[in-house]
């Protein structure tokens, strides 16, 4: 504001002539510079040796019960406290809740004794595979692990040391020396035991400490105050610090030029250098974690989820990497899952991962952890009406209800979620009913307890929602699409359109053209700087999950048909160098699927015909031909060609494999 006066006339004529300014002004020059709010470390713990309140003043924030210090992290320290950072990982969490898992199955770790040396580790490490894998996950990580291939605890130390802004510019020379391809340059033959285990790359702080001891005769106590000094870029203290170190190295036979190069190379590495003690403690979790991963993924996986219960799309990550690894998940089940994630079996005995009932959206784990605890106690639910009768109606509403429902956590209670939706009122009254006799202690009209005699009543005759409705109600409810896939049913047409994963694009890597398929399932809209539309779409294929930018051109041309759960044939083109797709052309898949050339319909009765002719009514004429084939008892088949032609659409092929008798139904 001094500024801002001296250099505006306007401000100042302002002030003189409005006094109501003028005071302003003042007060403004007062408040200036002054801090806004308090905040508060996250981390930052002070310990005295007496009470707090005897030796900083303290301040008690309104929304806090803890009492913070007034003074700065730095003041505090001159006012005779230490300062600690306690840091809080969610990935010891994740190891404790594997362990735990493991133990429950008779496999007890203990992490402090955990070999360093497991082959399987390190193996896929080095194939990149390291999702879910502290400090290791992210995509340019996983590059450097392909071309690193570490095979020691030490190279992971200094991996994680050197893969930051500054220190990373050194990673291709790392790993070149690392595998003999370039020699190792350690600066003064006095080095090589200090530089040996980082190939002659400076990564860590010790070592700049450790090369001024050995080349410089400097003190622990000497080298750490060169170490702080080279951080800070103090000019003055630099200037001493350089006399020191070139003075020492000469006395150990090492010529003024070298030494004052070395000094101006480990400089450079110093400002970035990275404390190796907290580098290996990094280092360690991650070796841990991808242990788990490598030698018990399903313990691992189920509870890595677990910790990401409301981060649908970390979940859908997770759902990738599991498809790729082999291993099953299973759909929510009142009567299997638990609240979090859990280990249980597929149909062949394999062991498979649950999908947890809190990660539901919208259902609360708390209400989840009730649900199973009364499950527990009591045994697995019979049917939906035991289920309400021993329902807490306080505990579970109308909305958590629906949402269970459509995630098919009721499936084996019942295998009709539309059935069950329509059915969530009366089950919520029965529950309601249940639990008032509950209270009240009162007995049934026939004896036993109040609850049992709430009866059953029938559920509406109502057919279960088509494969894709359902696919869709699931999607809304989980964030993933878990008892199938809505391009499932667009096999042939993708094989016709040869469509590739956009997984296998990626992996190729090759630029140009490419067709693909997707769901939609994002749209985030931006404007560029000459004011025009463009959106990056979020699809998912069979192999996971892809972005690709439409701009305004194509954007304006497809946007009435970007309705989310929608799926696509999309015409991209790719971009090997940065790995991003831009969209050229789109069509929903249910058109592209119209050029099929007919459908094939298998009967070996006529119990379904009179159903079938239904829903040849109501379908739409096109060109695509309809072959009804019976099979007869002596192993013969009668073939029969519809004089009418139709559009073989997803939803039409839905609809005729939805009617009970058919024994087959594809697309020709």
């Amino acid at each position: 504001l001094d500024q801002a006066i001296k250099s505006e006339a306007p401000i100042r004529a302002a002030r003189d002539e409005d006094e109501a300014v003028a005071r302003l002004l003042t007060m403004a020059l007062k408040l200036e510079g002054l801090y806004r709010h308090a905040s508060t470390h996250a981390a930052g713990v002070v310990i005295g040796d007496r009470p707090l309140a005897e030796l900083v003043p303290l301040y008690r924030d309104p929304r806090s019960d803890m009492p913070v210090t007034q003074f700065s992290m730095k003041d505090v320290e001159r006012a005779g406290l230490v300062k600690f950072d306690f840091l809080g990982l969610k990935t010891l969490t994740v190891l404790d809740r594997t362990q735990r898992l493991l133990a429950a199955r008779g496999v007890d770790i203990e992490l402090s004794h955990l070999p360093l040396d497991n082959a399987d580790t390190y193996a896929m490490l080095g194939r990149g595979e390291t999702v879910g894998v502290f400090q290791l996950e992210s995509s340019g990580m996983r590059d450097v692990l392909t071309k690193l291939k570490p095979d020691a605890f030490e190279v992971i130390i200094a991996l994680v040391a050197l893969y930051r802004p500054g220190p990373m510019d050194n990673i291709p020379k790392f790993i070149a020396c690392k595998q003999g391809r370039e020699p190792a340059d350690y600066l003064h033959p006095m080095l090589e035991d200090t530089l040996k285990e980082t190939f002659g790359v400076i990564v860590y702080q010790e070592q700049v400490m450790e090369i001024a001891r050995v080349l410089s005769g400097f003190t622990l106590g000497q080298a750490d105050i060169l170490r702080r000094a080279m951080g800070k870029k103090d000019k003055v203290e630099m200037a001493a610090q350089r006399k020191a170190f070139i003075t020492g190295a000469m006395k150990n036979d090492v010529p003024e030029w070298q030494a004052g190069s070395i000094f101006d190379l480990v400089d450079k590495f110093a400002g970035y250098g990275f404390n190796k003690s907290h580098a290996a403690a990094y280092a360690l979790i991650a070796y841990q974690t991808a242990y788990f991963k490598a030698n018990y993924p399903v313990e691992f996986f189920a509870a890595s989820m677990s910790l990401e219960l409301g981060n649908t799309d970390k979940l859908s990550i997770f759902r990738k990497d599991l498809e790729d690894t082999g291993i099953t998940l299973l759909q929510p089940d009142v009567n299997h899952s638990g609240a979090g994630f859990l280990v249980d079996e597929d149909e062949a005995g394999k062991p498979a991962i649950r999908y947890a009932l809190a990660a539901i959206k919208n259902v609360g784990e708390a209400a989840m952890e009730r649900l199973v605890r009364e499950r527990r106690a009591n045994g697995p639910f019979k049917d939906l009406f035991d289920l309400a009768q021993r329902l807490d109606p306080h505990a579970v509403n109308k909305r958590q209800m629906e949402n269970l429902i459509r995630a098919g956590a009721f499936d084996s209670l019942c295998s009709n979620r539309r059935q069950v939706f329509k059915a969530i009122e009366m089950l919520l009254r029965h529950a309601s009913i249940a639990n008032d006799e509950r209270d009240s202690g009162q007995m049934g009209l026939f004896g036993g307890d109040g609850a049992g005699a709430v009866e059953a009543e029938s559920l509406p005759e109502i057919p279960d929602w088509p494969k894709m409705d359902c696919l869709t109600e699931e999607f809304e409810a989980t964030g993933l699409y878990l008892s199938g896939h809505p391009l499932d049913d667009f096999t042939q047409t993708m094989k016709r359109l040869k469509v590739k994963a956009h997984a296998d694009i990626v992996a190729a890597g090759k630029p140009g053209p490419r067709r693909m398929a997707g769901t939609l399932l994002a749209i985030s809209e931006r404007t560029s700087k000459k004011g025009n539309r463009y959106a990056f779409l979020k699809f998912m294929d069979l192999s996971g999950n892809f972005e690709a930018v439409a701009f305004s051109e194509t954007l304006a041309a497809h946007r009435a048909n970007l309705v989310l759960g929608k799926s696509f044939f999309i015409r991209a083109q790719f971009d090997g160098d940065n790995g991003r797709f831009q969209i050229r052309e789109l069509e929903p898949l249910e058109i592209a699927a119209r050029s099929a050339t007919g459908l094939a319909i298998v009967v070996d009765s006529k119990a379904p015909l009179a159903a079938l002719r239904e829903v040849l009514a109501t379908g739409r004429r096109g060109q695509g031909q309809v072959r009804l084939i019976t099979r007869l008892e002596d192993g013969g088949e009668v073939e029969v060609e519809l004089r009418e032609g139709y559009t073989v659409s997803p939803k039409f092929l839905d609809s005729v494999r939805a009617v009970p008798g058919i024994v087959e139904a594809r697309e020709l």
